[in-house]
């Protein structure tokens, strides 16, 4: 076992130690003319670095070697080319074009409803465009693990449901849970967040919002094993109080546990810099606080 002296180093749950430094060093000295990019793919595929789903960590490792350079345990080669952020040169979704008639009904009248699962496919762009031009916070590029759902009712569509992987620190979340920090680091990725959930303004059906979340709770956690290869045990979502109640989530057997601080990652100090808004969780398993406090 690693003991905390040995420690040189540590990124997103990794413990470099001062052996692990000098592979790296090594790597580097054994290939002079590779890339950052190729280096980071050779240190994944020698420290056997995969994502659970089998794909490499590659963005990890390269964040990784970054860090380690910056702080002068080892020293990477020049930068050969800058890929402009895409996240500042992307273009806003077009608004999308479909049939804004009022559909006023009761529940059992619009069944039977669908869900697509449309991240990856060609309906994204259509549910980029929805967030966009309907939804207040309108559409953010997620990043990570992220599905997208669009609920269809004979064929209209009705709703929209995003989801991503958690933030890493919320407080009321953790004291929740009853994880330790290092129980949180290594199991974060066993959560998903509800970033957005958007039901059409002209769609009017009562009990509506809180049946599609019942609904894709019980989907999600079926499609992100799928797709990513590991399970999910706990959902959350943020709900500005200013704005509404959380009745929807209430009525779908979520719990409120507290909320945010208000400050953001980003914050330079500890006053507030948004909205403070609730936390709202929904576990999936009855020993949730169990499996996400393991620790391997």
């Amino acid at each position: 076992m690693v003991g905390r002296m040995d420690v040189k180093f540590r990124y997103r749950g990794r413990e470099v130690t001062e052996p692990d430094l000098e592979f790296i060093r090594e790597l580097i000295a054994a290939h002079p003319g590779a890339s950052r990019r190729e280096l980071s793919a050779r240190l994944c595929t020698a420290w056997n670095w995969v994502q659970p789903n089998g794909a490499p960590r590659d963005m990890v490792c390269r964040g990784l070697m970054l860090e380690l350079h910056r702080a002068g345990h080892i020293q990477l080669p020049p930068v050969r080319w800058v890929n402009p952020n895409p996240f500042l040169v992307r273009r806003r979704p077009l608004p999308p074009l479909l049939d804004t008639t009022p559909l006023v009904a009761p529940l059992a009248q619009i069944q039977p409803l669908e869900f697509e699962l449309v991240r990856r496919t060609g309906g994204e762009s259509f549910f980029n465009g929805l967030l966009e031009h309907y939804h207040y916070l309108g559409y953010t590029q997620p990043v990570g693990e992220h599905l997208k759902y669009l609920a269809h009712s004979r064929g209209r569509p009705i709703a929209c449901l995003a989801w991503s992987s958690a933030p890493r620190h919320l407080g009321s979340r953790d004291r929740f849970i009853g994880w330790s920090a290092q129980a949180r680091r290594q199991n974060i990725r066993l959560l998903a967040y509800n970033t957005r959930f958007l039901i059409l303004p002209w769609v009017k059906v009562p009990h509506l919002a809180s049946h599609l979340l019942g609904r894709v709770a019980r989907r999600l956690p079926l499609d992100w094993q799928r797709i990513y290869g590991h399970a999910v045990y706990l959902l959350e979502t943020f709900v500005d109080p200013e704005r509404f109640r959380g009745t929807c989530y209430r009525a779908a057997n979520w719990i409120l546990v507290g909320q945010t601080t208000g400050r953001g990652k980003a914050a330079p100090s500890k006053r507030p810099n948004r909205p403070i808004k609730q936390v709202w969780v929904l576990p999936l398993v009855q020993d949730f606080r169990q499996r996400l406090a393991e620790v391997r």
